[in-house]
């Protein structure tokens, strides 16, 4: 089976994020057919910022250790590293020729503004034409800026669509109505469960950071367990990100 033919909306396909080769080697052992890269624990293993298209060179490293794997592999490569289509496109390129199945391309810039509509459309176009499911990830819900339906509507030419930060299960509905394009949502805690999201339409389910964070919390609940100490909450993205280099 492609990448493509596991984004079925109503049964969508849950997407585990890996940070690094353990963590990609531990996920695929468990059987899952697919597993993507989260940049905020690529940049943290790294010890440099998320979303500032400084991980180009441990991103393409990562992405040819697990290509190996055995699974289906999809690169988040945040903007592309780049504003220039025609250097998305070698990037792009060079992760097909290492067997990488998709990548995420997202809007959002690190000044907490969005790249300009047309621009993102010849970075998506730019992406197409080398084999590799592109999923173009709006950061409207994230950024709390833009017109989420006008962005989905714009990255129409790309494979998928990725929203994060939508919660309400109506507004997941009518966006996945809005586009004939397979809708990605990030899961949330606190937020609807896979049963739900699949009502509402959705095809992909990714687990973004959740994951890193997680290993994160439960390895200082070990430390903190051989003194005595109580366990810790979940850090959020703000939290792991404010400790990186700026």
């Amino acid at each position: 089976m492609n990448f493509h033919d596991l984004h079925r909306p109503g049964d969508p396909l849950l997407l585990p994020n890996a940070w690094d080769y353990g963590s990609a080697a531990y996920l695929a052992a468990q059987g899952f057919p697919a597993i993507g890269t989260t940049s905020l624990g690529v940049a943290a293993v790294h010890g440099k910022p998320d979303a500032a298209g400084r991980t180009k060179a441990e991103t393409i490293e990562l992405a040819e250790a697990i290509s190996g794997l055995g699974v289906l592999v999809t690169v988040d490569i945040e903007g592309g590293f780049s504003d220039d289509p025609a250097e998305v496109a070698g990037l792009v390129a060079s992760l097909a020729a290492l067997g990488v199945a998709g990548v995420n391309l997202e809007d959002g810039r690190p000044d907490g503004t969005l790249r300009p509509v047309e621009l993102h459309q010849s970075i998506i176009e730019a992406a197409k034409g080398h084999g590799v499911f592109v999923n173009a990830r709006t950061d409207t819900c994230w950024l709390r800026t833009g017109d989420t339906l006008e962005r989905v509507r714009a990255y129409g030419h790309a494979d998928g669509i990725f929203v994060p930060g939508l919660s309400d299960l109506q507004e997941i509905a009518e966006i996945a109505a809005s586009t004939p394009l397979p809708l990605n949502v990030l899961h949330q805690p606190d937020g609807p469960g896979l049963a739900r999201l699949a009502e509402a339409g959705v095809a992909r389910v990714s687990t973004g950071s959740l994951l890193y964070r997680a290993a994160l919390r439960a390895a200082l609940a070990a430390a903190l367990d051989v003194r005595g100490g109580q366990a810790p909450r979940m850090p959020t993205y703000a939290e792991i990100a404010e400790l990186l280099p700026q």
